[in-house]
Parts: C-alpha cells; structure tokens; sequence
C-alpha cells in the first residue's frame, strides 16, 4: 500500500525482475583483463586482499580522477611509477568521476557537469585502467544512479572487481533530477549484473557518502552496514565492501569501528578513508592530522586485518583538488608510516576498543532489527530488495534515527535519541557552533534575537555539514532558519524563499560549481520578482569554462560581482541578516 510518508511507490517492478534483466547481460558483460589482475595473478581485487592479509601487508588507496582524460591517465602512471621506485606501489585507485556520470549517458548532455571525470564509454575506462597495474576502483556516482546498469558494465569490461558507491544511492541527488525511481531500479540491475559474474565482484558502499554521516550514533552507522549487508549479500547474493573513515576523527572510536566492522562484515574492506574534517589548517599543520589517523589505520591493520587500504588525503585537500605530486608525496608518506609502525602493535591494548565494538554490535543489531520490523508496519515488503532500497532513500537519515535508533529517547538530543556512542561530527558541530555564538558582541545577539530574521539555508550539493552549522550558529543567536533542503536546485530555492517569505537565502557549497549556481539562482529569484540578500560561503571555486587544467580557481570576486555576499566565516553573515530584517515592512 502507499503509506503517508510515500515510501512506496507503484512504478517501482519488483526487485526479482530487475535483479533478473541484470543477471541476463552477464553473458556478455564480464569482467575484463587489465594490468593489476595480470600482474597479482589474481581473478579479482578481494583475492589480492585476502593475500595481503595472509601475509601481514598493509595496501594502500589514492584517489584520482582530474576532469581532464589525459591529466588523469597520466596521474594514474605517474602515481604507480613515483610509490614504485621509493617502496611497495600504490596499490588501488579511487577513481573519482563527475556527478554527471551518475546520468544516463544518452542525456547527460542536457544536465550541469561539475569538476570530476567524466568517461563516457567502454573505451574511456579500459583505457585508464590500463594506465597501470593499480586496482581499478570505480566509486563515485558510478552505481546508485539512474546510469548504474551502463556504468557497470564499462568497469566489468575495464577489469575493475570493485564498483560503487551503494552509499550514494541514499543519500546524493543529482541536480535537475527527481526520479528516485529510475534510480532504484538502474541500482537494481546493476546488482544483478555484479552478482551474476563468474569471479567476486566487490559492491563499494563508501558509509560516509551515505547514511552514516548523518547519524548522530555511531551505533546506526555500524548498523547501516547491518541493514546493506541483509539486503546485498544475503538477499541479491552480491558480496558487500564497505568504507568509512571521513568523519571518524576520535582514534579510539576509529579503532573501534574498525574492529567492529571487521566482524561484522568478513568481507574484505575497500579502504579506510583519510580523516578529512580534521584538515583545518596549512600544509604543516594537515601533515599532523594526516599522521594521526594513519597511524591508528595502519595499527588496526596489522592487528585485525580486514582488508581496508589505507589511504593517505594530500594535506591541500581542504582548499582545493591536489595535484599529481601532491597524491605522491602523501602516498610516499604512507609508505614511511607503514614502515615505522612495524613495531607499534605490541604497545597497543585493544580491551578499550574492544568493549565499544561490543557497545556497537549490539546496537547495530538492534537498530537494524527496528529498521527492518518498523519498515514492515509502514507497508513496504521487506522481502524485496528494490522496495527497501527506495524506502530507505525515501524515509532518509534524520527519520531512520529518531524512528529506529538503539539508543533511549531524549528530546534533547539532535536526533532525540540518547547516542551509544556519539558520532564526532556531532560534537564537533556543536563545539564550533558553540564557540562562534560565543564570540559573537552581546548587542550583536541582542539585535539579532530582537528581529529574528527569516533566513533560508540550504546546499549546491550533498555535502551537509556546513549547512548544520549555519542552522545551529544562526538558532543559538536567535536567528529564524527555515530549511532549504540539501542539493535543492536554483529553480527549487527560490520557490521555497518565495513560499517561506525569507528575508535572505544562506547558501553552503562544496562542489565547485559556486558561480553557476549563484548566478541561475539569481536569475530565478528575479524572475519571481524577489529582491533577497543572497549569502554565499564553503568552497567558492569552479573550473573556468574552456580551461585545459582540471584544477578549479577562487571565484569569489565573480561571486560578488553577480551580487551574492561571500561569506567565509559565518560570523561575517550577521550583519547582512541585521540588514535584511531592518528593510522589513511594519506590520
């Protein structure tokens, strides 16, 4: 039946049909040879990983991929050839593609394209996983789109034996498209296709692209593999590799997870992701925080293998995409690490981490238990795989938690549930919101609670946590935040400032495309006659139109030449939201 919250839906066929129509194009779409596969000896990526778990290896993972098709080939030579020479190769490539790729490929000339790689045939992948004998890891908006089925079958034809990213599926959107639909059911056969493969094909959910990172528990990102584990591996028969690691930045909880995670899941991992939200400062300062989550990836390796990569961010990751040499010098740092931490184990005690991974299985257990039985009594069929997956993109993050979490209720909390174990994303969030409203002058927050302004924030893209920010820096100062949405398109914006009679809109950005969405949401707002202060902060860069480097340029000059208020800091929007509310009409 179709429930109140939508979560069904009569265009979506059954799960068993799509898995089916996949299956069927196994016959001709298998996985092809490329120089990694011959060069280990290998049929797939997971058998090269359990050999280098047997034998005590760490593996290590870069992520590649400049708009550019020729810059890319090349980094993915010069990458292997540079680690090559000073100690053991880079052993995978993240391969990160443009949101574009996530369309199909007939129409993705009529949609925006970002900053990433775009490949557009067979040809494209087998040609860059031909670079090098270095893992082929097709990740980013490869599955989980409406172009999952012939995203696919290009890394099957390359030889790549890891595709992705099912965590993407729950949560990314992309631009100027709503059918949800078409998605689930493209992610459907491309799940078919990868479980129909005569060698063992790695489904990469990366749980910090998904649900995860919108959990305030740990707890409910541990049972979020729970949940994918039950509907990939044991119903659709596909073996299941997850990956975390951005936002996990307390080395305790770090170590945890991970020793949950290996037990929870034995098949071997894809990569541990570099700590990221800890890169705040310079060159210097990044370098420490680089060190310091190496050191607990590599220790968890040597100590309970799981087959997680590990995977060194080049520390110019926080302001911009890094450069070939800057993958090489990160990677090359990795390799000393790895070396160093030879003789750390034995001064490791794991009890500590252990008793929190014991916290953590027991509430993945039971959020997933929840999940699962509350899914049932809102109508959808739990037995098929297809009306899972859109119900769970449908009921997303916030109400997944706040329905289901394992932990006790409490009103208090952001999810209203009381953490096991509280994710330090959330602690961070609260910490620097706290410390901004506290910075800010008493007459400030005087005039700001006096006038309350109605202010809209939302996102260009999927990346949210600055959004969350703006809303608690802006409702502990009294501010009146009405939520925009996350990857809400201009069209969609500037309907909802007209809706909500916002007095000026706060954007977050991330992405890239900074200058095209301010100037199409401009364009919006004044064919609707709007005259609304529009505040712009995040990343405010974008890869010039007609340039042949793949690297994106500051934009905020063109941003405030198109009208928007660039902001860098929040604090520096207040006073643009004093204004807005001073130009109010008396009531």
């Amino acid at each position: 039946m179709t429930t109140p919250l939508h979560l069904t839906d009569p265009r979506l066929r059954p799960g068993r049909a799509l898995l089916a129509e996949g299956a069927a194009l196994a016959a001709t779409w298998r996985v092809g040879p490329c120089p990694f596969l011959a060069e280990r000896g290998v049929a797939s990526e997971a058998a090269a990983k359990r050999q280098a778990m047997a034998a005590g290896r760490v593996m290590t993972h870069a992520q590649i991929g400049f708009r550019d098709p020729a810059k890319s080939r090349r980094a993915y030579a010069e990458i292997w050839e540079a680690t090559a020479a000073t100690g053991p190769a880079v052993d995978r490539y993240g391969l990160c593609c443009d949101w574009a790729m996530g369309y199909p490929l007939a129409l993705r000339d009529k949609y925006p394209k970002g900053t990433g790689m775009m490949l557009e045939g067979p040809e494209d992948f087998v040609a860059l996983a031909a670079s090098a004998p270095v893992a082929p890891h097709f990740g980013d908006f490869i599955m989980g789109f409406p172009a999952a089925l012939e995203n696919t079958q290009f890394a099957l034809a390359a030889g790549s034996t890891a595709i992705g990213n099912l965590g993407q599926f729950f949560t990314f959107r992309l631009p100027h498209w709503d059918d949800d639909v078409a998605a689930t059911e493209a992610t459907l056969q491309a799940l078919g296709l990868i479980a129909a493969q005569p060698v063992e094909v790695l489904v990469h959910s990366n749980l910090d692209d998904g649900f995860a990172a919108l959990y305030s528990d740990v707890a409910c990102a541990l049972g979020q593999v729970l949940i994918e584990l039950r509907i990939v591996q044991d119903m659709i028969g596909a073996p299941l590799a997850h990956c975390y690691g951005h936002h996990f930045s307390d080395p305790l909880g770090r170590l945890a997870f991970q020793r949950a995670l290996a037990r929870a899941n034995p098949t071997p991992g894809t990569m541990v992701y570099g700590n990221t939200v800890a890169y705040r400062g310079g060159a210097a300062e990044n370098f420490a925080s680089l060190a310091a989550y190496l050191a607990v990836d590599i220790v968890g390796q040597r100590l309970l293998p799981s087959g997680h990569a590990v995977n060194p961010v080049p520390v110019t990751e926080n302001s911009r995409i890094p450069d070939i040499d800057e993958v090489i010098d990160a990677q090359r740092f990795a390799q000393r690490m790895i070396e160093r931490g030879e003789g750390l184990p034995p001064l490791i005690d794991t009890a500590a981490a252990d008793r929190v991974a014991d916290t953590l299985l027991a509430g993945a257990e039971r959020f997933r238990d929840r999940v699962f039985a509350g899914l049932g009594e809102l109508g959808v069929d739990t037995a098929d795989p297809a009306a899972l997956l859109l119900a769970l993109r449908r009921l997303g993050a916030k109400q997944l938690e706040e329905r289901f979490g394992p932990g006790a209720e409490a009103a208090e909390e952001p999810r209203r549930r009381r953490p096991l174990l509280r994710a330090t994303t959330f602690v961070e969030l609260a910490e620097d919101a706290a410390r901004r409203i506290g910075g800010v002058r008493p007459a400030t927050v005087e005039a700001l609670r006096a006038a309350s302004p109605r202010v809209l924030v939302a996102t260009t893209d999927v990346h949210e946590h600055g959004k969350l920010l703006l809303e608690q820096v802006f409702r502990g100062l009294g501010v009146t935040v009405l939520d925009g949405g996350v990857a809400t398109d201009p069209d969609d914006l500037a309907d909802l400032a007209e809706y909500a009679k916002a007095e000026a809109i706060a954007v977050s950005t991330y992405n890239g495309i900074a200058l095209a969405y301010v100037e199409a949401l401009q364009a919006e707002l004044k064919a609707r006659g709007l005259a609304i202060p529009l505040l712009i902060g995040g990343r405010l860069n974008q890869v010039p139109t007609g340039s042949n480097s793949s690297l994106p340029v500051d934009v905020s000059a063109e941003l405030a030449a198109a009208g928007a208020l660039v902001c860098r800091e929040v604090e520096e929007a207040l006073p643009h939201l004093l204004a807005a509310a001073g130009k109010r009409a008396p009531a």
